[in-house]
């Protein structure tokens, strides 16, 4: 997305001085573990280079890699070896005073830089022991220490995603079959089962409506209304049900969030009675309501966490007995969705385009300490309510400061987390 895009440059012009991602080719972000937030780049068929988030200095950090020269030479943190350091370097030893030629003078102890030959060849990438001015006076010693990274061909070339859909047509078919089976079978295998599609107004769930309005026609929309969405959550609610002409049914949350605040304190990653409150209970309400019992087709994918992956394609949740649900995409990657929703033209959430890479309650305990300084700067109204609410219960419980300014609050320590009963 333009956004995304526009951060890896950033953090690239910064450190290197260059760009890595050119205008009119197609880059692939792939999320990896890590403290907070990182994400892999793929370029030409590889993984050229990844992002870290650092919490503790409030930063970006990239981490390249050789493949990354195929698309930009860096002007700034780079050093220049000896001919007869290469072979050395290539076999995974680190830099060492007597092999360099030159190093830039930006380069500061602790910084990524590329390691170059003296024909501009990159042999390697790694992390500067020393500063520029320091490795100049050395003679001996480590300048900088190289980083092992798998060999990949790094294949150039512009495109498109329009081009990119055509290229993998037929596998989109072949998924899009798939699921259209499989909901057909499981609406043959329940008749009586009124049909919904539980809708965030996230791309998952998204694709899923897709889906079930080519396999079955079209179904209502069953929209958790926690009261806690971004503003263009709702307008892409709206936008859907106008454009494919379906009803939404909306499950409200009203003041049970803030109820439970008031005794309970903010939701943690490691105790989501959010999930509970906001969207199990009141959509097992207004099933009750409406239908009495209801068939919920829910754009889960087993990709998302170990909990999806090995829940059942089709279930019952155990808050919410007079739901069935069950999981169209259950088998999609992210890039399978993406390239669906772009084949079909449907109205994604602008909020991707800005950058998230999840939709959900602005304040998720769950996001990273990346997106939350991005929700900050973008809906500053937003969250100085939300901070005052967790200033308020700080003072209460006297607890440091680091539990507000560091994000802390998003994790208590113990409890269960119920995030992954609902999607």
């Amino acid at each position: 997305m333009a956004a995304d895009v526009e951060l890896v440059n950033a953090i690239f012009l910064e450190h290197f001085g260059v760009p890595l991602i050119p205008k009119g080719h197609l880059a692939v972000l792939n999320k990896v573990p890590e403290i907070d937030r990182m994400e892999e780049v793929v370029l030409g068929g590889a993984v050229v280079a990844a992002i870290r988030y650092l919490p503790e200095e409030g930063v970006w950090e990239p981490l390249p890699r050789p493949g990354a020269v195929k698309y930009c030479t860096p002007t700034r943190r780079y050093v220049v070896v000896d001919d007869g350091a290469i072979s050395f370097i290539k076999d995974g030893a680190s830099l060492l005073a007597p092999g360099l030629v030159e190093i830039e003078d930006s380069v500061r102890a602790g910084d990524e830089v590329f390691v170059l030959t003296r024909t501009g060849e990159c042999i390697g990438v790694g992390r500067a022991k020393v500063d520029a001015a320091e490795a100049r006076t050395m003679g001996r010693g480590q300048v900088v220490r190289t980083r092992r990274t798998a060999p990949a061909e790094v294949v150039p070339g512009p495109a498109t995603w329009d081009e990119a859909v055509v290229a993998n047509q037929k596998i989109l078919d072949t998924y899009e079959g798939a699921s259209l089976e499989f909901i057909r079978k499981v609406c043959a295998d329940h008749p009586d089962l009124p049909r919904n599609v539980s809708y965030s107004g996230g791309k998952d769930s998204l694709a899923t409506l897709l889906l079930v309005l080519k396999a079955v026609g079209r179904v209502p929309l069953l929209y958790a209304d926690t009261g806690l969405e971004f503003p263009e959550t709702e307008a892409n609610v709206a936008a859907v049900a106008r454009k494919y002409g379906v009803e939404v049914v909306r499950a409200e949350t009203g003041d049970a969030f803030w109820e439970h605040f008031a005794v309970e304190g903010p939701p943690a990653v490691d105790a989501r009675w959010c999930c509970r409150v906001c969207k199990l209970e009141p959509v097992g309400r207004v099933i009750a309501e409406q239908w009495g019992e209801a068939l919920s087709f829910i754009g889960q994918r087993k990709y998302e966490s170990l909990n999806r992956k090995r829940s059942p394609r089709v279930w019952r949740n155990r808050r919410v007995k007079n739901q069935l649900s069950a999981a169209p995409i259950q088998h999609w990657t992210a890039l399978h969705v993406w390239l669906y929703l772009f084949r079909e033209e449907a109205p994604y959430n602008v909020l991707y385009d800005r950058g998230m890479d999840r939709i959900g309650c602005f304040m998720c305990p769950s996001s990273d300490l990346a997106v939350i300084e991005e929700i900050q700067r973008d809906y500053p109204h937003l969250w100085q309510e939300w901070e005052g609410k967790l200033r308020a219960w700080q003072e209460v419980h006297e607890l440091p400061e680091a539990w507000v300014a560091n994000g802390e609050w998003r994790r208590r320590g113990s409890g269960r987390d119920e995030a992954d009963s609902y999607n």
